[in-house]
């Protein structure tokens, strides 16, 4: 089902400085120079086509000169956004403090440079070197034709993003050693995916932590509640202790399996508490999806429409659920996964476990549902929308909307305007177990006394219901092959997602062992069994 489903924005701030405005930008200043025309026979043939060879070594050796000499503004006009560029480069000498900059270009592939840095960052009689390695690409500019640099913050250091600046000086917040529930030390080294939930701890709690501020180069955030990003320690300071929630072993687990699916992320809590386990995402921005993803979360979200159904009386496990080829829900004709058979005398627990999305379309136009009866349900129930969950760190409280016309069916079955995390669905898996709502956290709330989210919870005839039905979905259902092996009390939902634009389809997949709960989503991973699904049950295998 396209039609109604809809992609969001699941990053913190993405940069596309790219375009007219950028080579706009650098043609006026050509004009006013007088370099774009020949003088006397009218206006100079302007270049088309990629950059050449030459072109590309020119241009790009060109900036790597200017960047050297420490001008900002020269190296500037060598890119297609002069202005942003001027800004962060000098940035980069006056507010970070780097001098002795030394660029070595790499071997170019087409338009793209590689190269490495080697400067020094010197503050207060305190100096240390610096290295990294980043890359650029040449482009050409849209009207004057010249080969420039294409400008990205992350040319002058990859970790950079729009708006985000490096900075020298006493640390806006001290160090934390984070540990985990058996107080293991926790750290980006060995746990790579933790840098930005570290970076967001210290940010919260660095100076409640017992720790003293040092002195360091680090990039400052320019998103939301994103902590500094440390890059050198010219001196150190004391580090305060912070206590997690998390579970070093099977953050190992959550680490390991995203790494194997690109844009992945993966949330495992602990449903008698609803403490986080582990929390690990595998994506190009580095983004806290698995806390802080929006997206639609496919048939996952079959869970709390289950739990609506039987709530409101409309049936039970047992009762009638017939999944037809098709189903039309005002005018928008809704089908199944290709190669599901229909069933005209279907249990709810059969189309559950086979994923039938007809079957919950049919279902949702029997009284006394409403348009609000499944946003009362993700409300009441299970503790979500509601925009008050305070984990510890930033996170997204999932939305499910009251929706009229088909997107009232479509988010029945997890697409339409309904938008979640793995956070949420790891919480909503838990919370069908126990039939209590736990809200997630990272930290105790008792270290800042913070007030945690409330719901009612489920009634025990319908927790028992959802539980064996997934029992079921992980046993002889669409999660049997994922979770073969897996001993002891378990159960799983599969989702896939579709949405506009993408060749395949966002994979879902939430699941439960004994007192673990997990979820993943892996952007364009296809079915919830192909990517998501082999993550939760790496997850699942630590125990609990």
């Amino acid at each position: 089902m396209r039609k109604g489903a809809k992609a969001a924005v699941i990053g913190s701030v993405f940069a596309v400085m790219v375009g007219g405005a950028g080579y706009g930008a650098f043609n006026v200043m050509s004009a006013l120079d007088g370099s774009g025309g020949s003088g006397t026979g009218g206006p100079a043939a302007v270049k088309t086509g990629p950059p050449s060879d030459a072109e590309v070594k020119e241009a790009s050796s060109k900036f790597f000169a200017a960047w050297e000499q420490g001008d900002a503004a020269k190296a500037a006009a060598y890119t297609n956004f002069a202005q942003k560029a001027q800004e962060l480069l000098a940035g980069y000498r006056d507010d970070a403090h780097l001098t002795g900059v030394k660029i070595t270009p790499g071997t170019a592939t087409g338009a793209t440079v590689p190269f490495s840095v080697k400067a020094t960052v010197s503050f207060e009689g305190k100096s240390k070197p610096f290295a990294y390695d980043s890359r650029l690409t040449v482009v050409r500019g849209e009207t004057t034709g010249k080969a420039l640099v294409d400008w990205k913050p992350s040319v002058v250091h990859p970790e950079l993003q729009d708006g985000d600046t490096l900075v020298t000086g006493a640390s806006a917040n001290p160090p934390i050693e984070a540990v985990d529930r058996n107080n293991v030390v926790l750290t980006k080294e060995k746990y790579p995916s933790l840098g930005p939930i570290l970076d967001a701890l210290r940010e919260k709690y660095g100076d409640t932590a017992g720790g003293t501020a040092g002195v360091e180069l680090a990039i400052h955030h320019a998103a939301e509640g994103a902590g500094d990003t440390a890059l050198v320690t010219l001196a150190k300071g004391k580090a305060g202790k912070l206590h997690t929630t998390l579970s070093a072993s099977v953050q190992a687990a959550a680490e390991k399996a995203v790494a194997r699916y690109a844009e992945s992320s993966v949330v495992a809590v602990q449903p008698s508490s609803g403490e986080v386990l582990a929390v690990a995402n595998h994506r190009a921005d580095g983004f806290n999806a698995a806390f802080q993803g929006t997206l639609a979360p496919g048939s996952t979200m079959k869970i709390i429409t289950s739990a609506m159904l039987i709530d409101n009386g409309v049936t039970t496990m047992n009762g009638p659920a017939p999944c037809p080829q098709t189903a039309t829900w005002q005018s928008e004709t809704f089908h199944n996964l290709t190669g599901l058979a229909p069933n005209e005398k279907a249990s709810l627990a059969n189309s559950f476990m086979r994923s039938c999305n007809t079957a919950f379309v049919k279902l949702i136009d029997e009284k006394p549902l409403t348009d609000e009866s499944l946003t009362t349900e993700a409300q009441t129930r299970f503790g979500l929308g509601q925009n008050n969950w305070k984990t510890g760190i930033p996170s997204f409280d999932g939305r499910v909307p009251a929706s009229g016309g088909p997107n009232r069916a479509a988010n029945a079955i997890g697409q339409g305007e309904v938008q979640m995390s793995p956070l949420n669905m790891a919480s909503v898996t838990a919370t069908a177990m126990t039939g209590t709502f736990r809200q997630p956290v990272i930290v105790s709330p008792k270290l800042d006394d913070r007030e945690l989210a409330t719901a009612k919870g489920l009634p025990s005839g319908t927790s028992a219901q959802l539980r064996a039905m997934m029992n079921l979905t992980a046993t002889s259902g669409t999660a049997a092959q994922v979770m073969a092996g897996l001993r002891g009390d378990i159960g799983a939902k599969t989702g896939s997602a579709e949405v506009d634009a993408q060749s395949k389809s966002n994979s879902w997949f939430t699941g439960y062992r004994n007192n673990i709960a997990a979820a993943a989503m892996t952007q364009q991973g296809g079915h919830g069994v192909d990517a998501a699904g082999p993550i939760v049950a790496a997850v699942l295998r630590t125990g609990g």
